[in-house]
C-alpha cells in the first residue's frame, strides 16, 4: 500500500487531536464538501493542504476564524499581506521557510517560476476577492 500524497488528499485537523484523511481534491467544489464534512468543528478545525504554483495568484483571500501557516517546501513564493487600514507587507519564502497570515489579513502570492507550499488553514468563513 502506498502512502497518500498531500497534494492529492488533504488532511483535516479537528478538536480532540483528530487527523482525518480527506477524499481526493478535485477542484473548487471540493471545498463545499469539506465544509459539509467538518463545518461542525468551527474555528478549531484546520485544513492541511499542499499546492504547487507556476503563476501568481489571481485573487486575495482572508481567514477571519484564525491564523494560517504557510510553509514553502520548494522554489520561492512572495506573500503579500494587506492589513486592516491598508498597510501592505511582503514576505519572501524559500524552501524550509514559513510565514503566518494573521486572522482577518487579506493575502495573495506572487510566484516567479514554480513553488510548492503547505498550508495549515482555518477554513471557516474564508473570503475571496479579485486581485
Amino acid at each position: 500500500m502506498s502512502a497518500p500524497r498531500l497534494e492529492e488528499r488533504f488532511i483535516h485537523l479537528g478538536p480532540g487531536a483528530r487527523a482525518v484523511e480527506q477524499p481526493p481534491f478535485d477542484g473548487m467544489a471540493w471545498y463545499e464538501g469539506y465544509d459539509a464534512r467538518h463545518g461542525a468543528d468551527g474555528a478549531e478545525g484546520r485544513r492541511v493542504s499542499q499546492y504547487t504554483f507556476t503563476e501568481s495568484w489571481t485573487s486575495w483571500e482572508m481567514h477571519p476564524a484564525g491564523a494560517e501557516v504557510v510553509i514553502c517546501t520548494h522554489g520561492a513564493i512572495v506573500l503579500v499581506q494587506e492589513h486592516p487600514g491598508g498597510r501592505q507587507d511582503t514576505v519572501t519564502l524559500e524552501a524550509g521557510e514559513y510565514a503566518i497570515n494573521p486572522p482577518g489579513v487579506w493575502h495573495t502570492a506572487d510566484v516567479m517560476k514554480e513553488a510548492t507550499a503547505i498550508f495549515i488553514t482555518p477554513g471557516e468563513g474564508t473570503q475571496h476577492r479579485p486581485r
